[in-house]
């Protein structure tokens, strides 16, 4: 059997994970609520999903494992109710993260965190209507039952000279989560042989 190719151990690992990082981009998400988060989601998200995903790197280490994780979270945003947009974006970015991680072995720390940084990136997609779709997304808010008052202080936090900012705080959050998640997991990145 190629230790190198996932498996059905892995593919529980992706599921399980999957779902423990979802609900920390729910709670980020739930955080939006307040106009301020509505544009610090991808910062949150980054480092509340730092350790449940440096667990899964470490568990699992294979190329292609953080592709199907982030286009299930892409996809799992979509049937939430939000853009098909967020589907691409997790397959790019999740591919693009798992190609960093590869080029360091899924074993070098600057290529884990860096990964991640990137991985971070696939929510962009679930937000980049508030930028590129901009009346329909806040119309649709407001038949949902969306406030004025929301809805104008969400529109003031996303000019279009924003959402260079937002992926600049997904970076953050990235950069943020990775040590975060290091400084937890010490022996499993030991026994992962990480360094």
């Amino acid at each position: 059997m190629d230790k190198k190719k996932l498996n059905a151990k892995d593919f529980i690992n992706i599921g399980i994970f999957t779902v423990i990082y979802f609900v920390m981009f729910f709670i980020a998400g739930v955080l939006g609520y307040i106009p301020i988060f509505a544009v610090l989601i991808p910062l949150v998200l980054g480092i509340l999903g730092g350790i449940p995903f440096m667990l899964f790197l470490a568990k699992t280490g294979k190329f292609g494992a953080a592709t199907i994780m982030a286009a299930l979270n892409g996809v799992l945003c979509f049937l939430m109710g939000q853009s098909w947009i967020s589907i691409p974006f997790g397959i790019v970015f999740g591919l693009l993260a798992d190609l960093i991680f590869q080029a360091g072995k899924y074993k070098s720390w600057k290529h884990i965190a860096a990964g991640y940084c990137v991985f971070t990136e696939w929510v962009i997609g679930s937000m980049l209507p508030m930028w590129i779709m901009r009346d329909v997304f806040f119309e649709t808010y407001r038949k949902q039952g969306g406030t004025e008052e929301y809805i104008n202080a969400v529109m003031s936090l996303t000019d279009n000279w924003m959402l260079p900012v937002v992926i600049v705080l997904g970076i953050i959050g990235g950069a943020i989560g990775a040590f975060l998640g290091r400084a937890v997991l010490k022996k499993h990145f030991a026994k992962a042989g990480i360094v």
